[in-house]
């Protein structure tokens, strides 16, 4: 497994090795040990979830707070996805920014996503099949949004706005200007 440091502190793209032939592929997608020592910090994800969405389904961006914060690993079992992470570290260099990189079954690529950033993604396949590991149970009163349209954060959806499906929670979270200050 390769590990990638990104330009915004934290975030992790993890390229799994494949081992093809004539039968297909092995690869581990997740070793603890190695992340682990990569980003010299203990990893302890307990909840695993998986989403599956339609062609120009835009889901995001969402996060949760202190003391239900999580580190998320995000991964594509069928399809492809734009993924995007916005960093609302407010102390941070690089607060406000975004990155997005493609993630589908065919690199097998994963992003690894600290504290302290917003979470999105859109489905640029027919189908897409979305896996998270997280370390901290989902908790409905720390979750929170930031508007994935917001004008502001210029994020490249890639896809037609009249192409893109998003749900009313979604379409009406707070722009990035409106948020307050959150302990991560």
């Amino acid at each position: 497994m390769e590990f990638e440091k990104l330009k915004m502190n934290g975030l992790v793209l993890c390229k799994p090795k494949l081992i093809e032939d004539q039968r297909g592929f092995f690869s581990e997608t997740f070793r603890k040990d190695l992340i682990e020592d990569f980003i010299s910090e203990k990893l302890n994800f307990c909840q695993n979830n998986t989403s599956e969405s339609s062609f120009g389904v835009l889901r995001g961006l969402h996060f949760q707070t202190a003391p239900k914060a999580q580190t998320k690993l995000i991964s594509v079992a069928n399809g492809e996805i734009l993924d995007v992470v916005l960093d609302l570290r407010k102390g941070s260099p690089t607060y406000g920014k975004h990155y997005s990189v493609i993630l589908n079954d065919i690199n097998n690529f994963q992003l690894l996503v600290p504290k302290g950033f917003a979470h999105g993604f859109i489905s640029l396949s027919d189908l897409a099949r979305v896996n998270y590991k997280v370390d901290n149970y989902y908790s409905s009163e720390n979750e929170f949004g930031v508007n994935p349209l917001d004008d502001d954060l210029k994020i490249n959806w890639i896809l037609e706005k009249n192409q893109i499906i998003i749900n009313n929670k979604d379409k009406s979270s707070m722009k990035l200007s409106q948020l307050p200050t959150y302990k991560f």
